[in-house]
């Protein structure tokens, strides 16, 4: 799976999923600062199949529909907790399915 990490997520997330799949992040691709919309609109056509993300808003920002990407929302990005919870997210990587939009909660206690 080709993955992109939003620069709302640790980037050192990375180091964590990678290896069965292929991880970048927006700053690799050169898109940082890019808005919401051309950004999901840059990842589909670069053939991005999941978009991850911190950025709870952005369902309320973006029409996701018709979107041939998958997004995953983490419900933080404070790296300890992400980092404790990457069982649960390696889970939600893998049930993700194209045009699906998929919600992380991490424990932050």
């Amino acid at each position: 799976m080709k993955i992109i990490l939003d620069e709302s997520v640790p980037q050192k997330l990375r180091l964590l999923i990678e290896g069965s799949h292929t991880v970048v992040t927006t700053w690799y691709q050169g898109w940082s600062g890019l808005k919401n919309g051309e950004l999901l609109n840059a990842a589909e056509e670069a053939g991005f199949d999941l978009f991850i993300t911190a950025d709870q808003e952005l369902t309320y920002q973006q029409n996701l529909t018709g979107r041939k990407m998958a997004l995953l929302v983490l419900s933080t990005n404070n790296w300890d907790f992400v980092k404790a919870s990457i069982g649960e997210i390696k889970g939600a990587i893998h049930a993700v399915t194209p045009g699906s939009y998929t919600e992380v909660e991490i424990p932050h206690e």
